[in-house]
């Protein structure tokens, strides 16, 4: 499976924004997604995840309630929207497939990544 992200851009604090990730392949139902962001100079961190069919998510502590995970698995395609956006939101987001077993929140647990897209926010 080939991940591409878009969406990012740049946004003032408080606004909401919409990330996508498209993915190619027939076996895109077959798996679990996972978005990770890394801001600069900072570790990848775990934002949350959906299970193959859309019906289990799990989301980190640190974006709770601000952020929602959606997919649509006819069209290929897996969405994050953020909302109440801070300037510590700043980074680059990323989309991964889940290994099947492997931690929700585990970078190492998944396998294909995107190339990422910027997302900034200013104050």
């Amino acid at each position: 499976v080939q991940l591409v992200e878009s969406g990012g851009g740049s946004v003032r604090a408080g606004d909401s924004l919409s990330v996508s990730c498209a993915a190619s392949g027939r076996s895109f139902s077959l798996h679990a997604m996972g978005w990770f962001r890394q801001a600069p100079g900072k570790e990848r961190e775990f934002l949350g995840a959906i299970s193959m069919m859309g019906g289990v998510t799990h989301y980190a502590d640190s974006v709770k309630g601000r952020i929602t995970i959606s997919r649509d698995n006819g069209k290929n395609m897996v969405y994050l929207q953020m909302n109440s956006l801070k300037s510590e939101d700043t980074g680059v987001y990323y989309c991964a497939t889940r290994f099947v077993g492997s931690g929700w929140d585990v970078g190492s647990g998944y396998g294909s990544w995107g190339q990422g897209t910027q997302v900034t926010v200013t104050t």
